[in-house]
């Protein structure tokens, strides 16, 4: 079964998907790919474990707090090369941001290819489907441009506020 589930972030109305005791999305209502990797119907069921578990990792985000991403059972859906990005994702802290660029060298790295594009990258972390706790919100382009995100920009500046990074320097 696919459960489902809804938080009120102070930045927007979250889908939570659960499967197999996993959690399998996290979307703002409304982002681009918005349940893109769900095929079946989703039940509305609030105290799914894993969903609960979801909810307080992100009251604890939102209050300020780092919960560590080891706290939650992830269930990643995507091609290998994605789940590689998605990982990388995982390993940029709270508070500060990382580039298309860099992601696409430790990628690269990890795949052993001499280089990877940027674009490939984008593209992957563009289809994260679960924002937030993969930190895709981190990433911005090499010139300091935000670049876009799923959710929209407006919510990637807050997220980037939130934790407290300096955004006079990005350009959105």
């Amino acid at each position: 079964m696919t459960y489902k589930t809804y938080y009120n972030s102070p930045i927007g109305k979250i889908l939570l998907v659960g499967k197999e005791g996993k959690l399998f999305g996290l979307w703002f209502e409304g982002q681009r790919y918005y349940l893109d990797n769900v095929k079946e119907e989703l039940i509305l069921k609030d105290d799914e474990p894993v969903l609960v578990e979801t909810k307080k990792w992100l009251d604890e985000y939102f209050n300020g707090k780092k919960p560590s991403i080891n706290n939650l059972s992830l269930q990643l859906t995507g091609s290998n090369f994605r789940k590689i990005v998605w990982r990388e994702l995982c390993n940029i802290p709270y508070g500060t941001i990382t580039t298309y660029k860099d992601i696409a060298k430790k990628v690269a790295e990890k795949t052993n290819k001499a280089k990877m594009s940027c674009r490939a990258v984008g593209g992957a972390i563009s289809h994260n489907p679960i924002s937030i706790i993969i930190p895709c919100h981190r990433v911005i382009g090499v010139n300091g441009n935000l670049t876009g995100y799923a959710a929209g920009v407006d919510k990637k500046v807050k997220l980037l506020k939130h934790e407290k990074v300096d955004t006079t320097k990005i350009n959105y």
